[in-house]
């Protein structure tokens, strides 16, 4: 196990990025603390649910973080905006972890680092906007401000400086097929003249794009509700308006026949865990009895890969139409995951695991040139993996091992990634198709993701469960996108 990262924490600057400008044209909705013209009529309705989850009980949540004299004392050293906001609240559920998440989340927005701190939030934008998360885009378009940062770039891309608009390729394709990027991608970026990026300030760019996008998933995932703030600063003045909010998540209004319940198995949700137990127990027992040869192993990935691009696609309406105010932020906004699975052009290529770990390689080269993020990178990859209470809904004195690992590969298989150590018929046999139709959607295609998909697996587990399902599929869809950047980048440097 690594150390953490050692040495105090210096606090980065601004850097020259300008003065705010006057904000008195903009104001800022009550409710989902969307930025608006002046002149810009909206309405907004009132979440259904109270409390920082629309999926979870207040509370349970409440309880957790309520009680928790560590979680607030955390948000005092690492919070940037002060306060205990709804995901810090749903996350304070895992103790341990938040205090990792917490740790590098604020080193990356406020420590010494390559990027201004405007930069560092309007990176955050970009990246929230890929999959229309008006909750993180909302929270970053105050910190913006509030670090400095111009307020004219908040108009969308064209206001921004050219530098911030070569990122938006890279933005695109970490957050929907991040196995397109290649060393081409990063010449670009660090080969433009006066626009181009330092390899230090790219690493630092591609940290952010990547744990923004990954957060993206865990907003819509847990169902985060917007923050319920009685004041603003920057001079925004709040407008309280009702009748309709389209980033409230919980409305839950995609319908759709074929994501109904009843799809989903009348199994009872006692047996179903009786069962998930049971194949655990028979899994472990036929690893101890013999192992499946390399050919096999790999055909199984194969399968599984295969299986995976066909897993919610038809689900939905052909197009999403976006109703979110972020689209100002993001270029193409037609690209994501989907086109891949589409175009029936040649699969999806594997990315060996052995040939480029974040252990090994991914590590030792985002700290050699942004130092220290790899210490608290790694430290928060270690801790979600190996997190565990040993309880299964009402069962205790379980190892779950063998489940975490397969939400974990099997969000990297989605993205291509294969360890040759693994058996990816696991992940058939422990996932049920509800909770792969789950998996998919909050990694891929974030904002789709309903209260009703939500609830439909693992209905015997604890929402605090759910929670960590969460954090593993996060963490996980953060390394893969990681995993391709940093490669890469690499393959640029050899």
């Amino acid at each position: 196990m690594r150390s953490g990262a050692s040495g105090s924490m210096n606090r980065g600057s601004a850097g020259s990025i300008g003065s705010a400008a006057s904000a008195s044209e903009y104001r800022v909705c009550s409710n989902c603390r969307k930025v608006l013209r002046q002149e810009k009529r909206i309405r907004v309705s009132q979440p259904l649910t109270r409390g920082p989850s629309a999926f979870i009980p207040e509370k349970e949540v409440m309880q957790a973080s309520g009680l928790n004299e560590r979680t607030n004392l955390l948000v005092e050293e690492y919070s940037t905006s002060g306060r205990l906001d709804n995901i810090t609240q749903v996350m304070s559920l895992h103790t341990q972890y938040l205090e990792s998440f917490l740790r590098s989340q604020f080193y990356m927005l406020r420590m010494d680092g390559p990027l201004p701190l405007p930069y560092r939030h309007y990176i955050a934008i970009m990246a929230a906007a890929r999959h229309q998360c008006s909750y993180l885009v909302n929270m970053h378009v105050d910190e913006f401000l509030k670090t400095g940062g111009i307020a004219e770039w908040l108009n969308g891309l064209e206001y921004i400086p050219q530098r911030l608009k070569n990122l938006n390729e890279i933005n695109k394709l970490l957050a929907h097929q991040p196995w397109l990027i290649t060393k081409e991608h990063i010449q670009k970026l660090v080969k433009t003249g006066e626009n181009n990026w330092s390899l230090p300030e790219l690493v630092h760019a591609v940290v952010l794009l990547a744990h923004y996008h990954a957060l993206a998933s865990f907003v819509f995932g847990s169902g985060i509700n917007p923050e319920r703030d009685p004041d603003t600063s920057n001079g925004f003045r709040l407008i309280a308006v009702n009748k309709f909010c389209v980033c409230d998540l919980a409305n839950d209004n995609i319908e759709n026949a074929s994501l109904t319940s009843s799809n989903f198995g009348i199994a009872d949700s006692l047996s179903e865990l009786e069962a998930l137990m049971e194949r655990m127990k028979r899994l472990q027992e036929e690893k101890e009895e013999e192992e499946a040869s390399q050919e096999e192993m790999a055909t199984r990935f194969e399968k599984e890969k295969k299986e995976s691009l066909l897993v919610v696609t038809g689900a939905f309406d052909d197009e999403m139409v976006s109703t979110s105010d972020v689209s100002r932020y993001i270029e193409d906004p037609g690209f994501g995951y989907k086109d891949f699975a589409r175009r029936g052009e040649e699969h999806l290529p594997t990315f060996r695991a052995q040939d480029y770990t974040w252990e090994n390689h991914g590590f030792s080269l985002v700290n050699r040139l942004y130092s220290d993020i790899g210490h608290l990178l790694d430290e928060k990859f270690r801790m979600v993996y190996n997190l565990t209470y040993n309880t299964m809904a009402t069962h205790e004195d379980v190892d779950t091992t063998m489940l975490r690992r397969a939400l974990f590969n099997y969000v990297h298989c989605m993205f291509g990634i294969r360890y040759d150590d693994y058996d990816y018929g696991e992940v058939n046999q422990l996932l049920e198709r509800s909770l792969k139709v789950y998996i998919k959607t909050v990694t891929c295609y974030p904002e789709r993701t309903t209260k009703r998909m939500y609830d439909s697996y693992w209905r015997q587990f604890k929402h605090s469960e759910k929670v960590h399902v969460n954090l593993l599929l996060m963490e996980a869809r953060m390394q893969a996108e990681l995993l391709y950047a940093l490669r890469a980048i690499t393959r640029h440097l050899t």
